[in-house]
């Protein structure tokens, strides 16, 4: 499934220390033990604006990331004492947190303090435990956030331009911070970084001299400008080869395998699920049983349609494999992969519309773009980048990794894998009613603590659901073709969790793993390639795909079942996206109140 790339939860800074002990304290500083409801509120309230003001002046990338570019022009240097700073800083977080009892507030401010408190602990475990400023190179990469500053359209670009001057004029400094804090990378994690670097570099080329050439920056701004340029580039390249000459060659590589106990607390932190890790792995397995079984079962059926005269194989898995394998015949070209998926988008658009799914938002730009090179090489083959809650009227880009320049055989096992059924099922999932639909209405949340804090679980969950919903209402017929392929497509929901289980917790090896993709889930080589590299890059988001879509479709079936007549699909999915990206458990909570 292709990986959603919009969140990033980077940790909060040296770090809101304007931050008053709020809720709960007098003006001694002693602690009220019993304030009302609408006290409660109101102080909760007061907090949470003053912790993402600060939030935000500590934490620069995420904010340009959610809209916010007040402090774009600012780059925080990845430095032993810096970390230092986050860790007290998020001790201090976790105390004035504390200083509120959830009891005393609303359903929807619970829901926000524990959204906080998940943040704070996990930031906390993240850099004391989990480490992966050390061992992941590819966590430093410049060109990332000045694309999505030079991208941006909240400013003019003379002062999109001169954010990202005083940006870089740091690089250096940045770079040697990030050469220092690597000790015993991941191989793997090494290599990606070095990809997506090379990428970075053409941020600061041609496209970036012209948007100068044309600016109106005063003739000794351009000069420094291209100075810093010139200087950034040097320094990405000194980092490219500081990871080509000597960490490579030196071999001493960490495992990528997390193991199970570090596996579990980033299960807990990330997916935040009403489940465990090890619940989710055997639910997932069930649920591979049952997809099995209707899939020999439509294969069946189909089968004297396309092999007419031909008897059945007596494998029940072949049948299904050989009718797979002529479905996926129908593809895009080559070229014309990107073209394709933008074709598509229209049709989605109508249906819901005609199908009363949910109402669209038809002023909120949705951008089909080839995925840019910084961004390329973590193994997802399209993704959403979505503007955050305070940039609301940005573009979404629904980003698409063109095949032009793949050897042929291997475009083409990639085409089969995203073949006219499949296709469409990706764009469901990654534009409408899927990721895009839904991060639109979570910048409508009035809670920005939902909307900043979004639960990758529940967002891919939704995208996952929201295939599920269009088939149902009818898109594709309702054939048993487009039924089968859905149903290997949600096989790969399925198996991304039992994969991620396999390899960080059970060490199973990359033949093994291949072989599970192209045994079960019927994947192309290509595919199955690309999702081991996912795997070994990637820990626990490839569980968040099933776990979110499960636990959302419970919640549907539940208030079926609660309403009766009254229940209404519409409703239903507006309410469910109107608290933002919640985890699925609290959204829950929320929904039964209002039942």
């Amino acid at each position: 499934m292709p990986q959603f790339v919009r969140l990033k939860f980077l940790l909060a800074g040296t770090a809101l220390t304007g931050l008053l002990y709020l809720s709960g304290c007098n003006q001694s500083g002693e602690i009220n033990t019993t304030v009302d409801a609408e006290t409660a509120n109101a102080s909760f309230e007061r907090y949470k604006e003053r912790f993402l003001d600060s939030l935000w002046y500590y934490n620069p990338e995420w904010a340009s990331n959610q809209g916010y570019h007040r402090y774009d022009s600012v780059l925080v240097i990845p430095t032993a004492a810096r970390r230092r700073g986050d860790i007290k800083a998020l001790v201090r977080r976790g105390k004035e947190l504390a200083t509120f009892k959830p009891t005393d507030l609303s359903v929807n401010n619970q829901t926000d303090w524990r959204l906080l408190q998940n943040y704070v602990q996990a930031g906390r475990w993240q850099l004391d435990t989990l480490r992966d400023w050390q061992w992941n190179p590819a966590n430093y990469n410049l060109g990332s956030s000045v694309a999505e500053i030079l991208n941006g359209r909240y400013w003019p670009l003379d002062r999109r331009l001169r954010a990202i001057s005083n940006k870089i004029s740091r690089s250096a400094e940045y770079y040697a911070a990030a050469e220092a804090s690597i000790q015993e990378p991941t191989k793997e994690h090494t290599e990606l970084a070095i990809r997506q670097n090379e990428g970075g570099l053409a941020v600061f080329g041609k496209a970036l001299q012209d948007s100068i050439a044309k600016s109106g920056l005063t003739a000794r701004e351009k000069e420094d400008f291209k100075n810093r340029i010139d200087n950034t580039r040097l320094s990405t390249e000194e980092y490219l080869r500081f990871l080509k000459t000597e960490v490579l060659p030196a071999g001493k590589f960490r495992n990528f395998r997390l193991g199970k106990a570090l596996f579990d607390r980033k299960f807990y932190y990330d997916i935040q699920s009403s489940y465990t890790a090890d619940q989710v792995y055997e639910k997932a397995l069930q649920h591979r049983a049952e997809l099995l079984r209707d899939m020999k079962t439509r294969a069946t059926r189909l089968y004297p349609k396309y092999f007419p005269g031909k008897p059945l194989p007596s494998d029940s898995l072949a049948t299904v494999k050989q009718m797979i394998s002529r479905l996926s015949e129908q593809h895009a070209t080559q070229a014309g992969f990107v073209a394709a998926v933008k074709a598509q988008i229209p049709q989605l658009v109508q249906f819901v519309n005609d199908k009363k799914l949910l109402t669209q938002d038809p002023t909120k730009p949705l951008v089909v773009r080839e995925t840019p090179l910084y961004m390329r090489g973590s193994g997802a083959g399209a993704s959403i980048s979505a503007p955050g809650p305070y940039d609301k009227a940005a573009n979404t880009y629904y980003n698409v990794e063109p095949l032009t320049g793949q050897p042929a055989a291997q475009a083409e096992s990639y085409l089969r894998e995203y073949n006219d059924y499949t296709l469409q099922i990706l764009n469901i999932h990654e534009a409408i009613p899927g990721h895009y639909t839904q991060l639109v209405y979570a910048n409508r949340s009035p809670s920005l603590i939902k909307s900043v804090f979004g639960n990758g679980a529940m967002i891919e969950g939704w995208a996952v659901y929201a295939e599920r919903v269009m088939l149902e209402s009818g898109y594709g017929g309702n054939t048993d073709e487009i039924w089968l392929m859905w149903d290997k497509w949600n096989m790969r929901v399925t198996l991304n969790t039992i994969l991620d289980h396999e390899v960080h917790v059970n060490n199973i090896s990359e033949q093994a793993a291949k072989a599970l993709l192209l045994r079960d889930g019927f994947q192309e080589e290509a595919e199955a390639t690309n999702k081991w590299r996912r795997a070994t890059l990637s820990q626990v988001q490839l569980s968040s795909y099933f776990t979110g879509y499960t636990e959302i479709y419970d919640v549907r079936e539940e208030l079926k079942k609660t309403q009766g007549t009254n229940f209404d699909l519409k409703s239903f999915h507006e309410t469910f996206l109107s608290f933002g990206s919640s985890p699925v458990k609290y959204i829950r909570t929320l929904m039964v109140k209002k039942s």
